[in-house]
């Protein structure tokens, strides 16, 4: 996935801007900053998330990081290809490394409190 084609929250999380089912992940910048991910707690398949709520905890020697809910919705899937590698966040957080996929319940009212990628970036930047 092409970073500038994703939405971004304030927490440094992205989702897929269109699909009845979107992947959500972390931002690049996200990776970098926890460095080595060595492991990631994952919600339960069929579990059901309102935008904001905590969804799982990625882990690196530095420290554990929340990972909080894009928009609100169902877990139709997790990336278990993650349970072997967590390190593909750090290789491609808006690829292979994905975390979860959503159903989004409401993404056309809650898009609103999402970033596109020239927002996100400057808010980085101003980090």
């Amino acid at each position: 996935m092409d970073p500038k084609d994703l939405l971004y929250t304030n927490s440094h999380e992205w989702i897929e801007p269109s699909g009845d089912v979107r992947a959500v992940g972390i931002s690049e910048h996200a990776q970098q900053m926890l460095g080595d991910i060595v492991y990631v707690e994952m919600p339960e398949v069929g579990c059901v998330v309102s935008q904001g709520d905590e969804l799982l905890t990625v882990e690196s020697p530095k420290a554990a990081a929340s990972v909080y809910a894009p928009v609100g919705g169902e877990v139709v899937a997790i990336n278990e290809n993650l349970d072997a590698s967590p390190d593909m966040i750090n290789k491609s957080a808006c690829g292979e490394g994905w975390l979860v996929k959503l159903r989004p319940t409401d993404f056309e009212s809650e898009k609103a409190g999402l970033l596109d990628y020239d927002s996100y970036k400057r808010k980085i930047d101003e980090e």
